[in-house]
């Protein structure tokens, strides 16, 4: 995908009467009204994304963009690039968190490898290498444009595979050492904000180190002056190969009409980012948890998005955006099989 050709994408916004006519049925449960709260709307979004009052979300996934940041170079992660490469191959095995987690939740797990260190192909990753790391954004831009825009469309593609593959939902999640890093970089951008306010500890990092990484991105946030309507500048100059990827993979939601579900942090930076590059994709995003980041929680309230679990997750992968689907199932098992106020004979 051009740069021209991003900005030409026009986004339909999801559909109106479907959103009303799964609010209606809400309704007609034998049930106190808006009982079940932001759940209600969130099963009603998905009809209106999916353009159906009857729901279907067992055809699910979670994309999981694997790659490494040339930032960790100074030092600010408690592991290196040879963690990256341990974790995916644990990922392709079946083993990590978000693999088990997913396994339970009836979920497919679709690792990418979209930008690892490590030479060697990662045996069982999906390879859509578009390179060998980002480069270490305190001494030089992570990434040229054309990288940028080659990473948005592996995200966007991989959603046309899923919609081919009849895949009815899907969530995000990341792999990377250094990302906690740049997806606080990039949050500073998007929202105007200081390293501090929007920076956490990350991977266990010590207080020394902490305060290194707001020394980096204060250093970041001068050297190249990015401004908040400017995403794909912030994107090559202190992102990511994943956030990029991810970016894609809510823009090709929006582009496929299907729901794509909001992970921790890194997702949340990709989320915005996307809605930046493409106004109008956020109608196809749900919430899923507040991460333990501080940045977390300002770039859903940037997005107008409430998250649903507050567990102080900090795990990454995915994991706390496939928690969502079991909570989803349990929802809808009211929405398909409660008795109606028609059903007791009772007229409001």
């Amino acid at each position: 995908m051009t740069k021209e050709e991003l900005k030409k994408l026009v986004i339909d916004s999801p559909s109106k009467e479907f959103y009303k006519k799964v609010k209606e049925n809400w309704d007609g449960i034998a049930k106190p009204l808006n009982g079940l709260g932001q759940f209600e709307t969130m099963i009603a979004q998905i009809g209106a994304i999916t353009e159906t009052d009857k729901i279907d979300i067992s055809k699910r996934a979670v994309i999981v963009m694997c790659a490494d940041n040339g930032i960790v170079e100074e030092k600010i992660s408690s592991f290196g690039y040879e963690m990256t490469a341990i974790i995916a191959e644990e990922l392709a095995r079946g083993t990590t968190s978000v693999s088990r987690m997913a396994l339970r939740a009836g979920a497919d797990v679709i690792p990418v490898n979209i930008g690892t260190h490590q030479e060697e192909e990662i045996k069982g990753l999906i390879q859509r290498k578009v390179a060998a790391g980002t480069k270490n954004f305190y001494l030089e831009p992570a990434m040229s444009e054309e990288e940028v825009l080659e990473a948005i469309t592996v995200g966007v593609d991989m959603v046309k595979e899923c919609k081919e593959r009849g895949f009815s939902i899907l969530a995000t999640g990341e792999l990377g050492m250094g990302n906690t890093t740049t997806s606080s970089a990039m949050a500073a951008a998007l929202l105007g904000l200081g390293a501090e306010e929007v920076t956490g500890m990350g991977a266990g990092l010590s207080k020394e180190g902490l305060a290194r990484k707001y020394e980096i991105i204060k250093g970041a946030l001068e050297k190249y002056q990015l401004r908040k309507d400017e995403p794909l500048r912030i994107l090559g100059s202190v992102g990511g190969l994943d956030l990029a990827g991810l970016a894609g993979v809510f823009i090709g939601g929006a582009l496929y009409h299907i729901p794509v579900i909001i992970d921790g942090v890194i997702s949340a930076a990709a989320a915005l980012t996307a809605e930046r590059l493409v106004p109008g994709v956020k109608e196809y995003m749900l919430p899923s948890h507040l991460s333990k980041e501080p940045a977390a929680k300002l770039l859903l309230a940037e997005l107008g998005l409430s998250p649903v679990i507050d567990a102080s997750l900090a795990l990454g992968e995915g994991t706390g955006a496939v928690l969502l689907f079991p909570m989803l199932d349990t929802i809808l098992s009211v929405y398909e099989g409660s008795s109606t106020f028609q059903d007791i004979n009772y007229s409001l």
